[in-house]
C-alpha cells in the first residue's frame, strides 16, 4: 500500500449526536402536520440513518421505522433474527417490533400504525422506498392513504447544521488533498484504473466509510464524456486528465473534480478550461440567499454562450444540470437546474460544475461544492488556479 500524508478524518470531527437526530424527528414532526402527514415511514437507507442513527443496507426484507406526527415515538421494524445487531447500532430504549420469517411484515407495520391511528389516516412514504415495500404497505394498510413523504424528508435534510457542515468540511478537504496528490504521482503509461486504485487507498488511509464512495478516471478524449467510458485508459503526454471522486464520513459526502494537462497544454485547452472556470464562478456569484436555485444554472449557461458553447443543452456546451445537492446522498435535493424556483437557503449544499464536453477532443469538468451561509454562498473547497497550477493556494 502506498504512503500517504493525510490526517485521520475521525479524530478531526464528532458524529452526529442523538441530541440532534431528536431535534431532526422534532422538526419532522412539524412538517408532518404542516402538510397533513400523520405518519412517515422510513425504510433502510438514507433517511432512516438520518433520523434514527440506523444505518441499514436495502434488501428484500423490511427493516425500517414508522414516524408519527403527534410525539417522539417512533417503533423500528425487523426481522426477529437482527434484533440483536440493530441494538448494536440504536441500543435497547427503542421500541422494536418483530416479524419472523415466514410471517407478513406489512402486517407488523398495519398493527403500528393502528395503534397511533385506528381509524386510519395519511402515511407518508420516503421517496427511496423500493416498489415491493410500498405495494406491500397499500395492501395490508388499507385504511391509510399513502403520499409522498419528501416535503418532510427534503424539508429536513435540505438544510444542514453546523455538525452537518463540519462534517463535510472534513471530508472534502481530504478529497482535495487526495485529488494533490494523485497529481503527483502520474506518471506517461499509467492506467486510470491504476489511479483509481490509488484514490481508493488514499481515502482509505484517511479512515473514510469505506474508501471512494466513487471515482471516475478519465484521459483525453474519454474526458468529453460526463462519467467516462468503460475500459482501460492509458495516459500518454499531452492529454487532457479528468478525476471526479469523493469518499463519506459518517455518512457524510465529498465529491470534487479536477481537470487538468498531463505535460504542457495547448492553446485549444487552455482556452475551454478558462472558460470553464468563468462560468463556475458566474455561477457562485449567482447563488445569493433567496434567489432561486435555477439561477447558477442560468449564469453559467449565459457564460459557455458567450462563447459558443451550447446553447442549452447542445454539445459542445454544458449537456447536463450545472449542480446538485449534497449530504447523505452524494446527489439529493434541491438541484441547480432550469425551473426549480426553490429559493437559496442558509444550510443549503451545493455542487457547482458546469462542465464544457467537447466530443472527439476533450472535456473539462471544474467540480467544487459551496454552502449557503448567513450572507451568501461560501465555497468548502477552493476552486482551481489555474490549468498550469490547478492546485495553487490562494493566500
Amino acid at each position: 500500500m502506498p504512503e500517504f500524508n493525510l490526517p485521520n478524518m475521525r479524530a478531526l470531527t464528532p458524529e452526529i449526536t442523538s441530541k440532534e437526530r431528536y431535534d431532526r424527528r422534532h422538526k419532522a414532526r412539524e412538517l408532518m402536520r404542516a402538510n397533513g402527514i400523520d405518519a412517515v415511514l422510513l425504510p433502510s437507507g438514507t433517511s432512516l440513518r438520518y433520523f434514527t442513527g440506523l444505518n441499514w443496507h436495502p434488501s428484500e426484507r423490511l427493516v425500517g421505522a414508522i414516524m408519527p406526527s403527534h410525539d417522539d415515538e417512533i417503533i423500528f421494524i425487523s426481522p426477529a433474527f437482527e434484533k440483536a445487531t440493530i441494538e448494536t447500532q440504536i441500543g435497547a430504549d427503542y421500541e422494536i417490533r418483530l416479524w419472523e420469517e415466514h410471517e407478513n411484515p406489512y402486517d407488523v407495520a398495519n398493527r403500528i400504525l393502528n395503534r397511533f391511528n385506528p381509524k386510519g389516516g395519511t402515511l407518508g412514504i420516503e421517496e427511496q422506498t423500493p416498489y415491493f415495500i410500498t405495494e406491500g404497505i397499500r395492501e395490508a394498510c388499507s385504511d391509510w392513504t399513502l403520499i409522498s413523504a419528501t416535503p418532510v424528508t427534503a424539508g429536513c435534510r435540505m438544510q444542514k447544521s453546523e455538525s452537518e457542515l463540519a462534517i463535510m468540511q472534513t471530508a472534502k478537504n481530504t478529497t482535495l488533498d487526495i485529488h494533490k496528490q494523485t497529481a503527483a504521482m502520474l506518471r506517461e503509461g499509467i492506467t486510470n484504473h491504476e489511479v483509481a486504485y490509488f484514490i481508493d487507498q488514499a481515502h482509505r488511509a484517511a479512515n473514510a466509510d469505506n474508501g471512494s464512495t466513487f471515482c471516475i478516471v478519465s484521459f483525453g478524449e474519454a474526458t468529453a464524456y460526463p462519467h467516462g467510458p468503460s475500459g482501460e485508459q492509458i495516459l500518454k503526454d499531452g492529454d487532457m486528465v479528468l478525476i471526479d471522486t469523493g469518499c463519506a464520513l459518517y455518512g457524510y459526502n465529498s465529491d470534487i473534480t479536477r481537470s487538468y494537462v498531463f505535460g504542457k497544454p495547448n492553446n485549444r485547452q487552455q482556452e475551454v478550461w478558462n472558460i470553464e472556470k468563468e462560468a463556475q464562478q458566474a455561477a457562485f456569484d449567482a447563488a445569493q440567499l433567496g434567489e432561486p436555485c435555477e439561477a447558477p444554472d442560468y449564469a453559467a449557461r449565459a457564460v459557455l454562450e458567450k462563447y459558443g458553447f451550447g446553447p442549452d443543452y447542445a454539445v459542445p456546451g454544458l449537456p447536463h444540470r450545472t449542480g446538485h445537492g449534497i449530504g447523505m446522498d452524494v446527489h439529493e435535493w434541491p438541484y441547480l437546474v432550469r425551473g426549480n424556483k426553490t429559493p437559496l437557503a442558509k444550510g443549503m449544499c451545493f455542487s457547482n460544475e458546469p462542465m464544457i464536453c467537447i466530443y472527439g477532443e476533450f472535456g473539462i469538468r471544474l467540480e467544487d461544492h459551496f454552502y449557503m451561509g448567513d450572507h451568501g454562498p461560501k465555497w468548502f473547497t477552493q476552486p482551481s488556479y489555474s490549468l498550469k497550477e490547478p492546485f495553487k493556494t490562494l493566500t
